[in-house]
């Protein structure tokens, strides 16, 4: 192994050393430990250090990093404390996610960190959007991001390069070859020769690099972030190494051929860089005993910190307080008292859109033909020339990484609004939405402040992957809002507020009432409440409990059977639902109907049986009636559309109601 040590004092070079010797000791105590059954799990990156402690110093202290579990000198090059690292291991309420997350599943904005999750590939998508907020400020700053070779066959990694080369972001892609995904061997992964073959199809620069060698690490991260900071493109750089353990200790390494072992061992990143520094006299055996005595005595010390630490005791209201970002500052005004225009739907949420983006400087709205075109249903019409291509951006057709990109953008303080086309659309980003963006503030404290805007909705002939409602999806999910207005004002006031809302929030518009329905609308910047609900009528015979379309198909059922006195509730607000107004509705005609949309199993009229059911079980005069669509997908002929949507048994489920 040839180092070329140009460009670095000596200083600079034992400060390496000392960064890359001290992953390796900490590890090599984690294993003993292990055995110990002191420890529960281990992932071991023994063979791979010079990677994370290479790239990591080649960058600026401020540029966010997101790293893997084989990643350890990343958290220790950031000079993270080890005591603190130990708790986070051990599962200590003192380490950095209060216990609630494992081993590297962390992040923590001081340290420019973002944690990973198990499905390691949407990691790639965050860097985008933490780079495209450098972009945005004109910052010379790059982001990080780590992959394993097993991930470049994940669509998160497509997505990601591809959104980085066609947006032009400063992101460095760095790719650990190692050979294998647990126990599938590279052969099995891809054809390619070399996985920065794959660049190319991207239209980015890829290289490949001795992933052993620190020195080679360092310097080809230090040109590759000059090339992204001047040039304004993203680079993937493959880094051929090998791991010397197993996935993670449990799984051993009887998969791997003996003689590679062999093979690698002689290209330690340690033992060889070592060597190196005391042939040319930059260090000894004294020095680096020192160095090694010093690292050894933050070890031991961290270690009985961590298992001096006081056990976990479970604390339910900080448990369910941590799942949301407080909302602070909100810009709350009374819409009853202000000037109203008529609006359709549609007109308001594009109002409500436009007054967000004038209001909020850094308000990002990203989606498919957004821009020039004015979207799909035209909610974006004209904001191009209002607000620049910079905050309203064309997105290329990938969903999960326009999702990650949103919460790259807020980790860096700014607000996004991404437009699914048609929210049947989610499913190729529901995994960036309910294990990223609804997680991450109870596991370490970062928000996601993202709107999804959801155009929903059948009763318009546009057959199974154009009509869906999928909101019950998300109102299972901790973390998320889910919020679905059926009037023009609600429309508005309640985007506004999804805006203000540092959460991220699913915004469903059904797309049958963008121009059917019209309403009077204040023209200046108001908020709905999210979580409370709207009392539409008062009425003494039957509550209609329901949301979205379904409260037109109420409101018109009513208005033709005035021989019955309904009770008319809009939730509005799907997750957090107002429990409160559901209570005094049911106790005011003591006979329920549940209306929904979405097909009758698993819809949220379910969950709203089952609380009804258990609180208010002795104000109840009949048992409670659900009424959905089938459970059938959503049929394309108008026919059979009408027989498939739950309007079409609202006349039955009400004469049932009536019958006790």
């Amino acid at each position: 192994m040839q180092f070329d040590k140009r460009g670095f004092t000596n200083s600079e070079l034992i400060n390496i050393y000392t960064e890359l010797v001290r992953p390796r000791m900490i590890e090599e105590k984690m294993l003993v430990l292990l055995r110990q059954g002191k420890i529960s799990k281990w992932f071991s990156g023994i063979g791979q250090e010079a990677i994370a402690v290479g790239a990591t110093l080649a960058l600026d202290a401020d540029e966010y990093i997101m790293p893997l579990h084989r990643n350890l000198g990343v958290f220790t090059a950031r000079k993270m404390p080890f005591d603190k690292l130990f708790k986070q291991w051990q599962g200590s309420k003192e380490g950095f996610s209060k216990a609630r997350e494992r081993s590297f599943h962390f992040g923590a904005n001081e340290y420019h960190i973002c944690g990973m999750i198990s499905h390691l590939g949407p990691q790639l998508a965050i860097a985008d959007g933490i780079a495209l907020s450098h972009k945005l400020k004109k910052e010379n700053k790059v982001s990080l991001a780590f992959s394993g070779d097993g991930g470049t066959s994940e669509g998160d990694f497509h997505e990601a390069l591809n959104v980085a080369a066609v947006w032009g972001l400063p992101v460095i892609f760095v790719i650990e070859n190692n050979g294998y995904g647990l126990s599938t061997p590279s052969s099995e992964q891809f054809i390619c020769k070399q996985i920065a073959d794959k660049a190319i199809g991207f239209g980015m620069k890829g290289i490949i690099i001795d992933g052993n060698n620190v020195l080679e690490v360092h310097k080809a991260i230090a040109e590759a972030r000059k090339y992204c900071i001047e040039e304004q493109k993203p680079i993937l750089v493959e880094c051929m190494t090998f791991r010397m353990r197993g996935h993670e200790e449990a799984s051993g390494v009887k998969y791997v051929p003996k003689e590679l072992f062999e093979e690698w061992g002689k290209k330690d990143p340690v033992a060889n860089y070592e060597t190196f520094l005391k042939r040319q006299r930059i260090l000894d055996d004294a020095k680096i005993a020192a160095i090694r005595e010093t690292i050894q005595h933050e070890i031991e010390n961290g270690i009985a910190a961590g298992f001096d630490a006081p056990p976990v005791v479970a604390d339910t209201a900080e448990e369910m307080a941590d799942v949301y970002a407080p909302l602070v500052n909100a810009k709350v005004t009374n819409p009853t008292t202000a000037a109203k225009t008529e609006k359709k739907f549609i007109q308001a949420i594009s109002d409500g859109l436009r007054q967000g983006m004038e209001n909020y400087p850094n308000l990002v709205l990203m989606g498919q033909d957004i821009a020039e075109y004015g979207g799909a249903f035209k909610v974006t019409e004209g904001f191009v020339q209002l607000f620049g291509k910079e905050r309203v951006r064309n997105t290329p057709l990938c969903e999960s990484a326009i999702v990650g990109t949103a919460l790259g953008l807020s980790i860096k303080g700014f607000k996004s609004m991404m437009e699914m086309q048609f929210a049947d659309f989610v499913t190729v980003g529901f995994n960036q939405i309910v294990n990223n963006l609804a997680k991450i503030h109870y596991r370490w404290g970062q928000n996601a402040d993202v709107v999804i805007r959801m155009p929903t909705g059948a009763g318009v002939g546009a057959g199974p992957f154009h009509s869906q409602s999928n909101e019950a999806w998300f109102t299972h999910v901790p973390g998320l809002k889910v919020v679905y207005p059926c009037n023009p004002q609600d429309a508005k006031g309640l985007l506004l507020a999804a805006l203000e809302d540092p959460n991220p929030v699913m915004f469903f518009e059904h797309k049958a009432l963008y121009r059917s329905v019209s309403g009077m609308v204040p023209d200046d910047y108001y908020t709905v409440e999210i979580g409370k609900a709207r009392q539409v009528s008062e009425g003494s015979d039957i509550s209609i409990i329901t949301y979205g379309m379904a409260v037109h198909w109420a409101t018109d059922y009513a208005a033709k059977h005035t021989d019955v006195s309904f009770d008319i509730v809009d939730l509005r607000s799907l997750l957090p639902i107002d429990y409160a107004a559901v209570k005094a509705s049911v106790a005011r005609t003591g006979k329920v109907l549940l209306l929904h949309e979405d097909t009758l199993t698993g819809g949220l009229g379910g969950e709203l049986a089952a609380w009804i059911a258990e609180n208010c079980f002795e104000l109840l005069d009949a048992p409670i009636v659900r009424c959905g669509s089938l459970d059938t997908p959503v049929p394309f002929a108008i026919e059979l559309e009408k027989n498939f949507l739950a309007s079409a048994r609202l006349g039955a489920a009400v004469e049932k109601l009536m019958s006790y």
